[in-house]
Protein backbone atom coordinates (compact mmCIF):
# COMPACT_ATOMS: atom_id res chain seq x y z
CA UNK A 1 0.00 0.00 0.00
CA UNK A 2 1.48 3.28 -1.01
CA UNK A 3 1.48 6.55 0.91
CA UNK A 4 -1.42 8.09 -1.04
CA UNK A 5 -3.60 5.17 -0.21
CA UNK A 6 -2.63 5.49 3.49
CA UNK A 7 -3.48 9.13 3.54
CA UNK A 8 -6.79 8.61 1.85
CA UNK A 9 -7.68 5.90 4.42
CA UNK A 10 -6.23 7.47 7.43
CA UNK A 11 -8.18 7.02 10.68
CA UNK A 12 -7.52 7.04 14.32
CA UNK A 13 -6.82 3.32 14.43
CA UNK A 14 -3.98 3.63 11.93
CA UNK A 15 -0.76 4.41 13.79
CA UNK A 16 0.92 5.77 10.68
CA UNK A 17 -1.71 8.48 10.23
CA UNK A 18 -2.50 9.11 13.92
CA UNK A 19 1.01 10.06 15.03
CA UNK A 20 1.32 13.30 13.01
CA UNK A 21 -2.09 14.56 14.21
CA UNK A 22 -1.25 13.97 17.85
CA UNK A 23 2.10 15.74 17.49
CA UNK A 24 0.55 18.82 16.03
CA UNK A 25 -2.04 19.02 18.76
CA UNK A 26 0.55 18.49 21.45
CA UNK A 27 2.69 21.31 20.00
CA UNK A 28 -0.27 23.63 19.87
CA UNK A 29 -1.24 22.93 23.46
CA UNK A 30 2.29 23.63 24.64
CA UNK A 31 3.11 26.60 22.34
CA UNK A 32 0.04 28.77 23.02
CA UNK A 33 0.45 28.95 26.81
CA UNK A 34 4.12 29.73 26.39
CA UNK A 35 3.27 32.59 24.00
CA UNK A 36 0.71 33.96 26.45
CA UNK A 37 3.22 33.80 29.27
CA UNK A 38 5.82 35.60 27.16
CA UNK A 39 3.36 38.32 26.10
CA UNK A 40 2.25 38.87 29.68
CA UNK A 41 5.81 39.19 30.86
CA UNK A 42 6.58 41.68 28.09
CA UNK A 43 3.49 43.72 28.95
CA UNK A 44 4.29 43.77 32.64
CA UNK A 45 7.87 44.81 31.96
CA UNK A 46 6.84 47.67 29.70
CA UNK A 47 4.12 48.80 32.06
CA UNK A 48 6.71 49.09 34.73
CA UNK A 49 8.94 51.12 32.40
CA UNK A 50 6.05 53.50 31.63
CA UNK A 51 5.34 53.98 35.31
CA UNK A 52 8.98 54.67 35.96
CA UNK A 53 9.05 57.28 33.12
CA UNK A 54 6.05 59.36 34.37
CA UNK A 55 7.16 63.01 34.91
CA UNK A 56 7.10 64.48 38.42
CA UNK A 57 4.52 67.17 39.29
CA UNK A 58 5.56 70.68 38.15
CA UNK A 59 7.09 73.08 40.64
CA UNK A 60 5.25 76.42 40.77
CA UNK A 61 5.66 79.59 42.82
CA UNK A 62 2.62 80.61 44.86
CA UNK A 63 1.78 83.64 46.99
CA UNK A 64 -1.28 85.18 48.57
CA UNK A 65 -2.58 88.33 46.82
CA UNK A 66 -1.50 91.51 48.57
CA UNK A 67 -4.18 93.83 49.90
CA UNK A 68 -3.69 97.59 49.78
CA UNK A 69 -5.72 100.73 50.29
CA UNK A 70 -5.95 102.44 46.91
CA UNK A 71 -7.54 105.60 45.62
CA UNK A 72 -10.25 105.39 42.98
CA UNK A 73 -9.67 106.98 39.58
CA UNK A 74 -11.36 107.07 36.21
CA UNK A 75 -9.07 106.23 33.30
CA UNK A 76 -9.25 107.79 29.84
CA UNK A 77 -7.30 107.72 26.61
CA UNK A 78 -6.91 111.05 24.84
CA UNK A 79 -4.73 113.21 22.63
CA UNK A 80 -2.68 116.33 23.11
CA UNK A 81 -3.62 119.47 21.18
CA UNK A 82 -1.97 122.85 20.74
CA UNK A 83 -3.51 125.65 22.78
CA UNK A 84 -3.00 127.94 19.77
CA UNK A 85 -2.28 127.21 16.13
CA UNK A 86 -1.42 130.04 13.72
CA UNK A 87 -0.91 129.89 9.96
CA UNK A 88 1.71 132.46 9.01
CA UNK A 89 0.75 134.21 5.76
CA UNK A 90 2.12 137.47 4.24
CA UNK A 91 0.06 140.67 4.31
CA UNK A 92 1.77 142.05 1.18
CA UNK A 93 2.86 140.51 -2.10
CA UNK A 94 6.43 140.38 -3.29
CA UNK A 95 9.62 138.37 -3.45
CA UNK A 96 10.90 136.54 -0.36
CA UNK A 97 14.47 137.71 0.13
CA UNK A 98 15.41 135.93 3.37
CA UNK A 99 14.27 133.21 5.82
CA UNK A 100 15.34 133.88 9.41
CA UNK A 101 14.47 130.70 11.33
CA UNK A 102 15.43 127.02 11.49
CA UNK A 103 12.75 124.47 10.69
CA UNK A 104 11.17 123.06 13.86
CA UNK A 105 12.75 125.62 16.17
CA UNK A 106 11.10 127.29 19.16
CA UNK A 107 10.29 130.91 18.32
CA UNK A 108 8.98 133.76 20.42
CA UNK A 109 6.39 136.36 19.66
CA UNK A 110 7.89 139.13 17.50
CA UNK A 111 10.80 137.09 16.12
CA UNK A 112 11.61 137.86 12.47
CA UNK A 113 10.70 134.89 10.25
CA UNK A 114 10.68 136.09 6.61
CA UNK A 115 11.72 139.23 4.73
CA UNK A 116 9.88 140.35 1.60
CA UNK A 117 11.60 142.77 -0.80
CA UNK A 118 10.84 146.19 0.79
CA UNK A 119 11.94 148.46 -2.08
CA UNK A 120 8.55 148.87 -3.83
CA UNK A 121 6.90 149.68 -0.52
CA UNK A 122 9.61 152.14 0.47
CA UNK A 123 9.05 153.97 -2.83
CA UNK A 124 5.28 154.04 -2.24
CA UNK A 125 5.89 155.49 1.23
CA UNK A 126 8.10 158.24 -0.18
CA UNK A 127 5.40 159.13 -2.70
CA UNK A 128 2.80 159.32 0.05
CA UNK A 129 5.02 161.62 2.08
CA UNK A 130 5.41 163.91 -0.94
CA UNK A 131 1.63 164.09 -1.21
CA UNK A 132 1.50 165.19 2.40
CA UNK A 133 3.93 168.03 1.70
CA UNK A 134 1.83 169.16 -1.27
CA UNK A 135 -1.36 169.03 0.79
CA UNK A 136 0.25 171.10 3.51
CA UNK A 137 1.23 173.74 0.95
CA UNK A 138 -2.31 173.91 -0.45
CA UNK A 139 -3.68 174.26 3.06
CA UNK A 140 -1.29 177.13 3.87
CA UNK A 141 -2.36 179.00 0.72
CA UNK A 142 -6.04 178.47 1.49
CA UNK A 143 -5.57 179.80 5.00
CA UNK A 144 -3.74 182.91 3.75
CA UNK A 145 -6.43 183.70 1.14
CA UNK A 146 -9.19 183.38 3.71
CA UNK A 147 -7.34 185.64 6.18
CA UNK A 148 -6.95 188.42 3.57
CA UNK A 149 -10.61 188.16 2.61
CA UNK A 150 -11.70 188.46 6.21
CA UNK A 151 -9.83 191.83 6.47
CA UNK A 152 -11.52 193.18 3.34
CA UNK A 153 -15.06 192.13 4.12
CA UNK A 154 -15.48 194.96 6.64
CA UNK A 155 -14.93 197.60 3.94
CA UNK A 156 -17.10 195.73 1.46
CA UNK A 157 -14.07 194.95 -0.75
CA UNK A 158 -15.15 191.30 -1.11
CA UNK A 159 -18.54 189.69 -1.05
CA UNK A 160 -19.74 187.21 1.50
CA UNK A 161 -19.90 184.51 -1.17
CA UNK A 162 -16.21 184.96 -1.94
CA UNK A 163 -15.42 184.52 1.72
CA UNK A 164 -17.52 181.34 1.86
CA UNK A 165 -15.68 179.91 -1.17
CA UNK A 166 -12.30 180.65 0.38
CA UNK A 167 -13.41 179.01 3.66
CA UNK A 168 -14.53 175.91 1.70
CA UNK A 169 -11.15 175.74 -0.06
CA UNK A 170 -9.41 175.82 3.29
CA UNK A 171 -11.54 172.97 4.60
CA UNK A 172 -10.89 170.95 1.41
CA UNK A 173 -7.16 171.52 1.81
CA UNK A 174 -7.37 170.29 5.39
CA UNK A 175 -9.21 167.14 4.25
CA UNK A 176 -6.66 166.53 1.50
CA UNK A 177 -3.86 166.80 4.04
CA UNK A 178 -5.60 164.31 6.32
CA UNK A 179 -6.00 161.91 3.37
CA UNK A 180 -2.33 162.27 2.41
CA UNK A 181 -1.26 161.58 6.00
CA UNK A 182 -3.46 158.46 6.05
CA UNK A 183 -1.75 157.25 2.87
CA UNK A 184 1.60 157.72 4.58
CA UNK A 185 0.46 155.54 7.49
CA UNK A 186 -0.87 152.88 5.08
CA UNK A 187 2.33 152.83 3.04
CA UNK A 188 4.39 152.68 6.24
CA UNK A 189 2.27 149.73 7.41
CA UNK A 190 2.82 147.94 4.10
CA UNK A 191 6.54 148.51 4.49
CA UNK A 192 6.47 146.98 7.98
CA UNK A 193 4.59 143.96 6.60
CA UNK A 194 7.62 143.12 4.49
CA UNK A 195 9.11 141.78 7.73
CA UNK A 196 6.98 138.75 8.64
CA UNK A 197 7.23 138.21 12.40
CA UNK A 198 5.98 135.45 14.71
CA UNK A 199 2.49 136.31 16.00
CA UNK A 200 2.77 133.89 18.96
CA UNK A 201 5.43 131.95 20.83
CA UNK A 202 5.75 128.23 20.20
CA UNK A 203 7.31 125.59 17.99
CA UNK A 204 7.43 126.48 14.31
CA UNK A 205 6.96 124.07 11.44
CA UNK A 206 9.14 123.91 8.35
CA UNK A 207 9.21 126.74 5.80
CA UNK A 208 6.82 126.26 2.90
CA UNK A 209 8.51 128.91 0.74
CA UNK A 210 12.22 129.46 0.11
CA UNK A 211 13.97 132.76 -0.55
CA UNK A 212 13.58 133.92 -4.16
CA UNK A 213 9.94 132.90 -4.53
CA UNK A 214 7.11 135.34 -5.13
CA UNK A 215 4.31 135.22 -2.57
CA UNK A 216 0.80 136.63 -2.67
CA UNK A 217 -0.40 138.81 0.16
CA UNK A 218 -3.88 139.52 1.37
CA UNK A 219 -6.41 138.35 3.89
CA UNK A 220 -7.53 134.79 4.50
CA UNK A 221 -6.58 131.71 2.52
CA UNK A 222 -5.87 133.76 -0.63
CA UNK A 223 -2.46 134.63 0.79
CA UNK A 224 0.45 132.20 0.43
CA UNK A 225 1.03 129.90 3.42
CA UNK A 226 4.56 130.44 4.70
CA UNK A 227 4.61 128.17 7.80
CA UNK A 228 2.62 127.32 10.96
CA UNK A 229 3.28 127.81 14.67
CA UNK A 230 1.85 125.77 17.56
CA UNK A 231 1.73 127.15 21.10
CA UNK A 232 2.78 124.25 23.36
CA UNK A 233 3.17 125.66 26.86
CA UNK A 234 0.68 124.96 28.26
CA UNK A 235 -0.84 122.28 26.03
CA UNK A 236 -4.36 120.85 25.83
CA UNK A 237 -5.27 117.21 26.52
CA UNK A 238 -8.68 116.25 25.10
CA UNK A 239 -10.66 113.07 25.76
CA UNK A 240 -14.23 111.75 25.76
CA UNK A 241 -15.96 111.16 29.10
CA UNK A 242 -19.04 109.10 29.83
CA UNK A 243 -22.37 110.60 30.80
CA UNK A 244 -21.96 109.16 34.31
CA UNK A 245 -18.64 110.95 34.78
CA UNK A 246 -20.15 114.17 33.42
CA UNK A 247 -23.04 113.98 35.90
CA UNK A 248 -20.67 113.27 38.79
CA UNK A 249 -18.57 116.30 37.86
CA UNK A 250 -21.65 118.53 37.67
CA UNK A 251 -22.82 117.30 41.09
CA UNK A 252 -19.41 118.09 42.57
CA UNK A 253 -19.54 121.59 41.10
CA UNK A 254 -22.98 122.17 42.60
CA UNK A 255 -21.64 121.03 45.96
CA UNK A 256 -18.82 123.56 45.72
CA UNK A 257 -16.00 121.04 45.37
CA UNK A 258 -12.82 122.09 43.63
CA UNK A 259 -12.10 120.74 40.17
CA UNK A 260 -10.37 117.36 40.24
CA UNK A 261 -6.73 117.37 39.08
CA UNK A 262 -5.81 115.24 36.10
CA UNK A 263 -2.65 113.19 35.66
CA UNK A 264 -1.34 111.91 32.34
CA UNK A 265 1.29 109.39 31.29
CA UNK A 266 2.62 108.69 27.82
CA UNK A 267 2.60 105.33 26.06
CA UNK A 268 6.17 104.47 27.14
CA UNK A 269 5.86 105.73 30.73
CA UNK A 270 4.97 103.82 33.87
CA UNK A 271 4.31 106.84 36.10
CA UNK A 272 1.83 109.69 35.71
CA UNK A 273 4.35 112.53 35.48
CA UNK A 274 2.26 115.17 33.65
CA UNK A 275 -0.22 117.20 35.70
CA UNK A 276 -2.99 119.58 34.78
CA UNK A 277 -6.57 120.63 35.45
CA UNK A 278 -9.85 120.57 33.57
CA UNK A 279 -10.74 123.84 31.84
CA UNK A 280 -13.48 123.02 29.33
CA UNK A 281 -16.44 120.70 28.87
CA UNK A 282 -18.38 120.68 25.62
CA UNK A 283 -21.94 122.02 25.49
CA UNK A 284 -23.58 118.72 24.61
CA UNK A 285 -23.22 114.94 24.57
CA UNK A 286 -22.68 113.00 21.38
CA UNK A 287 -26.05 111.28 20.70
CA UNK A 288 -24.35 108.32 19.02
CA UNK A 289 -21.73 107.44 21.63
CA UNK A 290 -23.27 109.04 24.71
CA UNK A 291 -19.96 110.74 25.56
CA UNK A 292 -18.95 114.35 25.98
CA UNK A 293 -15.69 116.02 24.97
CA UNK A 294 -13.58 117.22 27.90
CA UNK A 295 -10.36 119.21 27.81
CA UNK A 296 -7.58 119.72 30.33
CA UNK A 297 -4.65 122.15 30.43
CA UNK A 298 -1.29 120.49 31.10
CA UNK A 299 1.97 122.28 31.87
CA UNK A 300 4.64 121.69 29.22
CA UNK A 301 7.57 123.99 30.08
CA UNK A 302 10.13 122.05 28.02
CA UNK A 303 7.69 121.64 25.11
CA UNK A 304 8.26 117.88 25.17
CA UNK A 305 4.58 117.11 24.63
CA UNK A 306 3.54 117.47 21.00
CA UNK A 307 0.08 117.82 19.44
CA UNK A 308 -1.26 114.50 18.21
CA UNK A 309 0.47 112.37 20.87
CA UNK A 310 -1.69 109.84 22.72
CA UNK A 311 -1.76 109.68 26.50
CA UNK A 312 -3.43 107.76 29.33
CA UNK A 313 -5.11 110.06 31.82
CA UNK A 314 -6.64 109.44 35.20
CA UNK A 315 -9.16 111.65 36.92
CA UNK A 316 -9.90 111.28 40.61
CA UNK A 317 -13.33 109.78 41.29
CA UNK A 318 -13.03 110.11 45.07
CA UNK A 319 -12.83 107.61 47.90
CA UNK A 320 -10.43 104.85 48.90
CA UNK A 321 -11.07 101.10 48.80
CA UNK A 322 -9.25 97.90 49.80
CA UNK A 323 -8.13 95.98 46.72
CA UNK A 324 -6.23 92.75 46.05
CA UNK A 325 -3.33 92.83 43.61
CA UNK A 326 -1.45 90.07 41.75
CA UNK A 327 1.21 90.16 39.01
CA UNK A 328 -0.01 90.35 35.44
CA UNK A 329 1.96 87.13 34.77
CA UNK A 330 -0.57 85.26 36.93
CA UNK A 331 -3.46 86.13 34.60
CA UNK A 332 -4.56 83.66 31.93
CA UNK A 333 -7.09 84.15 29.17
CA UNK A 334 -9.76 81.61 28.22
CA UNK A 335 -11.62 83.13 25.27
CA UNK A 336 -13.43 86.07 26.89
CA UNK A 337 -12.72 85.04 30.50
CA UNK A 338 -9.77 85.97 32.67
CA UNK A 339 -8.50 83.20 34.94
CA UNK A 340 -6.11 82.84 37.87
CA UNK A 341 -4.61 79.47 38.85
CA UNK A 342 -4.65 78.72 42.59
CA UNK A 343 -3.33 75.75 44.59
CA UNK A 344 -5.46 74.03 47.23
CA UNK A 345 -4.29 72.61 50.54
CA UNK A 346 -3.93 69.15 48.97
CA UNK A 347 -1.62 70.49 46.25
CA UNK A 348 -4.25 70.37 43.50
CA UNK A 349 -4.35 73.25 41.00
CA UNK A 350 -7.63 74.82 40.00
CA UNK A 351 -8.65 77.87 37.95
CA UNK A 352 -10.77 80.76 39.19
CA UNK A 353 -12.51 83.31 36.92
CA UNK A 354 -11.71 86.85 38.02
CA UNK A 355 -12.70 90.42 37.15
CA UNK A 356 -9.70 92.63 36.42
CA UNK A 357 -9.05 96.21 37.34
CA UNK A 358 -6.21 98.52 36.32
CA UNK A 359 -2.47 98.18 36.89
CA UNK A 360 -1.18 99.83 40.08
CA UNK A 361 2.59 99.90 40.68
CA UNK A 362 3.05 97.11 38.16
CA UNK A 363 0.41 94.84 39.75
CA UNK A 364 -3.07 94.05 38.45
CA UNK A 365 -6.09 94.88 40.62
CA UNK A 366 -8.49 91.95 41.06
CA UNK A 367 -11.99 93.32 41.57
CA UNK A 368 -13.64 89.96 42.28
CA UNK A 369 -13.03 86.22 42.11
CA UNK A 370 -10.24 85.83 44.70
CA UNK A 371 -10.00 85.76 48.47
CA UNK A 372 -7.02 86.92 50.54
CA UNK A 373 -6.37 83.30 51.60
CA UNK A 374 -5.96 81.95 48.05
CA UNK A 375 -2.51 80.70 47.05
CA UNK A 376 -2.08 82.16 43.57
CA UNK A 377 0.41 80.76 41.07
CA UNK A 378 2.36 83.92 40.30
CA UNK A 379 4.72 82.59 37.63
CA UNK A 380 4.23 80.22 34.69
CA UNK A 381 0.61 79.30 35.53
CA UNK A 382 0.44 77.37 32.25
CA UNK A 383 2.56 74.61 33.84
CA UNK A 384 -0.36 73.64 36.06
CA UNK A 385 -3.48 72.00 34.66
CA UNK A 386 -6.80 72.24 36.54
CA UNK A 387 -7.19 69.15 38.72
CA UNK A 388 -3.52 68.14 38.53
CA UNK A 389 -1.04 67.93 41.40
CA UNK A 390 1.74 70.53 41.71
CA UNK A 391 4.62 71.21 44.05
CA UNK A 392 4.07 74.68 45.57
CA UNK A 393 7.05 76.88 46.34
CA UNK A 394 6.30 79.96 48.46
CA UNK A 395 7.07 83.29 46.75
CA UNK A 396 6.31 86.97 47.34
CA UNK A 397 4.37 89.61 45.45
CA UNK A 398 6.08 93.01 45.44
CA UNK A 399 5.06 96.29 43.75
CA UNK A 400 7.13 97.54 40.83
CA UNK A 401 8.94 100.85 41.40
CA UNK A 402 7.87 103.77 39.22
CA UNK A 403 11.25 103.96 37.52
CA UNK A 404 11.25 100.25 36.57
CA UNK A 405 10.45 99.33 32.95
CA UNK A 406 6.69 99.56 32.38
CA UNK A 407 4.84 96.24 32.26
CA UNK A 408 3.15 95.25 29.01
CA UNK A 409 -0.57 95.53 29.75
CA UNK A 410 -3.66 96.36 27.78
CA UNK A 411 -4.94 99.92 27.97
CA UNK A 412 -8.10 100.34 30.05
CA UNK A 413 -11.15 101.39 28.11
CA UNK A 414 -12.23 105.03 28.20
CA UNK A 415 -14.41 105.85 31.17
CA UNK A 416 -13.60 102.65 33.09
CA UNK A 417 -13.38 103.21 36.82
CA UNK A 418 -9.86 102.41 37.96
CA UNK A 419 -7.62 102.90 40.95
CA UNK A 420 -4.24 104.18 42.05
CA UNK A 421 -2.35 103.63 45.27
CA UNK A 422 -2.48 106.31 47.93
Amino acid sequence: MNMLTKIGRADEHDPETRLPSRGWRRGLLIGVPLALVAWGGYSIAHRGDAAAAAPPPPVVTVAAPITRSIHQWDDYVGRFEATKTVEVRPRVSGEVTAVHFKDGAVVHKGDLLFTIDPRPFAAALAEARASVASAKSDLSLAKANLARAMKLIDVDAVSQSDVDQLRAKQQAAQAALAGAEAQVRARALDLSFTQVRAPISGRISDRRVDAGNLVAGGDGSAATLLTTINALDPIYFSFDASEAEFLKTKRDQQAGHAASPIEVKLQDENAYRWHGKLDFTDNGLDPDSGTIRVRAVVDNPEMFLTPGMFGNARLSSGGSVQAMLVPDAAIETDQTRKLVMVVGKDGTAQSKPVELGPVVDGLRVIKSGLSPQDRVIISDPELAQPGSKVVAKVGKIAPVAADDPPPVVSDPSSGEATFAAN
